[in-house]
């Protein structure tokens, strides 16, 4: 009988529970844990009701187990999810929200599996890490391509992971003749036919964009087969009947609009747990079933301890879903800060009906040129279209050169999130909504996420080029040590960028604490053009140009080289390209990119400094170099 016929035919299907709310029975070997993970997927499975996923193996052991329909990342890109897993802190929280950048951490906050294997388990990951943090030692028995449960000691439980990075963004960019070849080495049944490609409605429909649908849906079904060959093992091992199994994507899918996003198809997972008969009672929900609570990232080591009786540290900000004293959460969070050379900051909040993104930036565009991503087929068809003027509609949403501050969608009723229910904000902040039942999910929500940030000490308030700079402390530690108080006074004016506050901004760019100065400047950078008090905030803003804070200085210098095309901000923006801070490098070069023709007098210093030492040495040097290349690409055009 082979794997997927094994699946197939419900084995151990639902058998009567026993009393929920307590941990393993005293009689009941400790339990294997098995997590199966992959990589850049979003929902687009069969048992999450698609018909053009070729998933049966998952599909069967949801048919078993359990399928968990809210399920969210909290972080839409790979290292800042993974680093979250790994510890049960946001990060946000941690400080390792940037793609890309390791940071120290305190060194009481230790990996989950490090206390599972002073719990006597057996602890293998094959093979990433990659999270945003050298892994204290002690964390794994092995951390390997070679690492395998199968290699425990006997009688040893164990807990292993197995990521399967062949759904990553990287392992779609195919089409045409490739896409041809790749179809022909999966069995029919695993195929996909490009014509009949489920295309969402911010997709224009060409044969381009339909062949990297279905690219990204064969690497889908590879990896199903792998899960297959993993369940497999199990039983050919006789160790099925006690391995609590979990298979779930790391965030959304790799193409537009999934992965980097935080809209529904960047941070919903698909996610099913599968119980032995002997754990089921550690379940409120009956096998073979779909369960509706609100789960994250955050709720996974926390869930695995609580599985196990074991104790929660302290510092753990997640809620356990599996296990005794279950309490289901009203809200998940999820944050979105830069991925490789794109400087964004987002988050959101979602209740299961409705989803709440606030956009801090919202004067960048909604697909930001990325070197890395726009090697994408559909990422370079939207761009060849845009150029070519034939977007519009809904075609033209990922094409979009400024985005909301606030958005709120019904995603029960709009999946795709194609209508946001939220008219513009007024000085105070009020929002106009479609009904007054709209209003009062907006303000729930915001305030949800308000004091998400600050009970957790969001570091995605600081720039990044501040947090690199802070000495003698982690990130964490730091913002830890901010109070309350001075902690919701910076956010106070950070949740006024997007309004209309303008007269507000202005006079708080005079404030005597810099992180009020820095949110200060970046609403006047996302009002646009300044009108009637150009020449007041002009004169505000020059004083800037010295700020303390490196952030500071180029988010005026970019406001006085787009709106007043100013010598003197140019130079300090120049300046910035050569400071000793890496990260204030690549502020400053993202600032130059979106000064447009501006940057024009800076264009035989960019070309100099493409090829300086100093970048070669740089920690963001490659992320530097990407915006190096998109100004000069700019500036040919």
């Amino acid at each position: 009988m082979n794997k997927t016929t094994i699946l197939a035919t419900g084995m151990s299907l639902a058998l009567p529970l026993l009393t929920v709310g307590t941990t393993v029975l005293a009689e009941d070997p400790k339990p294997n844990i098995l997590w199966l993970t992959c990589e850049d997927t979003s929902t687009t499975i069969g048992c999450y009701g698609d018909s053009y996923a070729a998933t049966p193996n998952i599909d069967a052991l949801a048919a078993r187990g359990i399928r968990y329909s809210n399920a969210y990342a909290t972080a839409p890109v790979c290292s800042p999810a993974r680093s979250c897993i790994a510890t049960g802190i946001h990060a946000g929280s941690l400080g390792t929200q940037h793609l890309r950048r390791n940071v120290q951490i305190p060194a009481h906050i230790r990996c989950m599996s490090e206390n599972l294997r002073k719990a006597g388990y057996y602890c293998t990951n094959n093979s990433k890490q990659d999270y945003q943090f050298k892994t204290p030692d002690g964390t794994w028995d092995e951390s390997s391509r070679n690492a395998h449960w199968k290699n425990r000691p006997e009688g040893k439980p164990f807990f292993a992971i197995f990521n399967d990075t062949r759904s990553h963004q990287s392992k779609t960019r195919y089409v045409g003749a490739q896409l041809k070849d790749v179809n022909e080495s999966l069995p029919k049944h695993l195929r996909h036919d490009p014509a009949k490609a489920p295309l969402p409605p911010y997709y224009p429909d060409t044969p381009i964009i339909r062949e990297n649908v279905a690219a990204y849906y064969n690497q889908v079904s590879i990896i199903d087969q792998t899960v297959g060959e993993h369940l497999q093992a199990l039983e050919d091992a006789g160790i099925a009947d006690n391995t609590i199994v979990f298979f779930y994507s790391d965030h959304g899918g790799g193409i537009p609009r999934g992965k980097r996003w935080l809209h529904y198809n960047g941070v919903r997972v698909p996610f099913v747990v599968y119980l032995p008969e002997r754990y089921r009672h550690l379940a409120a929900t009956k096998p073979g079933t779909t369960c509706d609570q609100l789960i994250s990232f955050a709720d996974l080591a926390p869930t695995i301890l609580n599985l196990l009786g074991m104790p929660i540290p302290k510092h753990m900000q997640g809620t356990p879903f599996l296990g005794q004293d279950i309490k289901p959460q009203k809200t998940v969070f999820a944050s979105r800060d830069r991925v490789d050379e794109v400087i964004l900051c987002s988050r959101t909040v979602i209740d299961g009906k409705y989803q709440y993104i606030r956009n801090f930036m919202p004067h960048r565009p909604r697909m930001p040129l990325s070197d890395y991503s726009e090697r994408t087929p559909i990422r370079q068809e939207i761009r060849r279209l845009y150029r070519a003027g034939d977007l519009t509609g809904q075609d033209a949403w990922l094409a979009a050169l400024t985005t909301p501050a606030e958005e709120l969608y019904d995603v029960t009723n709009d999946p795709h999130e194609m209508n946001s229910l939220l008219a513009r904000r007024s000085p105070k902040g009020e929002a106009g909504a479609g009904s007054a039942k709209h209003q009062a999910a907006l303000k729930r929500l915001r305030s949800a996420l308000y004091d998400k940030m600050v009970s957790v000490r969001d570091t995605g308030l600081w720039p990044e080029s501040e947090l690199y700079a802070v000495e003698g402390t982690t990130s964490y530690e730091y913002a830890q040590s901010i109070s309350e108080d001075a902690y919701r006074a910076a956010l106070d004016v950070a949740m006024l960028v997007g309004t209309d506050s303008l007269e507000e901004q202005t006079e708080l760019l005079e404030s005597p604490k810099p992180l009020i100065r820095y949110w200060a400047a970046v609403g006047i950078l996302a009002h646009g053009p300044l009108g009637k008090k150009s020449e007041q905030v002009h004169q505000a803003l020059i004083p800037l140009l010295n700020d303390r804070m490196a952030a500071t200085r180029i988010t005026a210098a970019e406001i006085m080289c787009r709106q007043f095309q100013s010598e003197k901000a140019l130079e300090l923006l120049l300046t910035e390209l050569k400071s000793p801070n890496p990260w204030a490098m690549l502020e400053a070069a993202s600032a130059l990119l979106y000064c447009g023709e501006h940057a024009a007098p800076a264009r035989d210093s960019i070309v100099a400094l493409q090829k300086s030492k100093q970048l070669a040495k740089s920690g963001a040097g490659r992320y530097t170099r990407s915006a190096f290349s998109q100004i000069l690409n700019g500036l040919s055009h």
